[in-house]
């Protein structure tokens, strides 16, 4: 469906350009959604800024998220009530997941922001970009942080997603955009012919082409 991330971050810039000449900012979804973002904000002429998410895992199911966290002050943290509940986690441990989420989220934005500037959103449009979306834990924590920044536009652009997630997150974004739907998504990476994963540096380096603000 996609070479990799660059070539979806392509494709998406094509499907906004309508807001070229806007001032729009372009924040990704670290680490999978800086290349995919990295493409929009230069085709759109914007600044380029991360917004920190951490999905909270599940104990014994860390891929399973039962909540997420993103990098605020405070920190934003949505809660799956209905896993919570599934899977019988109390309050202790959904606390501790909790706290190695933020602790990662600091190591990050020490490692990736330091002191580069963060843009101010109040009144601009703000795209906030990953390369995909399953649950949608991490995005909608994401959404809910930049929200609070009063934006005059908020949309959400991915490549691929899940057709339910995106259902379900229609009133959390002004717009979603998003270019493939598969009614059978099993996984991201099987939407790319190469999904490899970035590593830090690689983050680095694609926020240091690009201004802040």
């Amino acid at each position: 469906m996609f070479i990799d991330r660059a070539d979806a971050g392509r494709r998406l810039a094509s499907a906004l350009q309508g807001y070229r000449g806007t001032r729009p900012v372009v924040l990704a979804l670290p680490r999978g959604g800086v290349p995919v973002a990295a493409e929009i904000a230069a085709a759109l002429d914007a600044p380029l800024h991360l917004v920190i998410a951490r999905k909270i895992g599940t104990p014994g199911e860390p891929e399973l998220a039962m909540g997420a966290v993103v990098d605020d002050d405070p920190p934003v943290v949505l809660r799956n009530e209905a896993v919570i509940a599934a899977y019988g986690v109390t309050e202790a441990a959904f606390a501790a997941a909790c706290t190695a989420a933020c602790a990662e989220i600091a190591r990050r934005r020490a490692r990736y922001v330091g002191d580069r500037p963060y843009p101010d959103l109040l009144g601009r449009t703000v795209i906030v970009v990953d390369d995909g979306l399953a649950t949608g834990a991490t995005a909608r924590a994401a959404l809910a942080a930049v929200r609070r920044q009063r934006p005059a536009r908020l949309v959400l652009a991915v490549p691929v997603g899940a057709p339910d997630t995106l259902d379900a997150m229609a009133a959390e974004a002004d717009e979603i955009v998003c270019l493939e739907r598969p009614v059978h998504l099993t996984a991201i990476g099987a939407c790319y012919r190469d999904f490899h994963q970035l590593d830090d540096e690689a983050v680095t380096d694609i926020l240091g082409l690009f201004p802040a603000a």
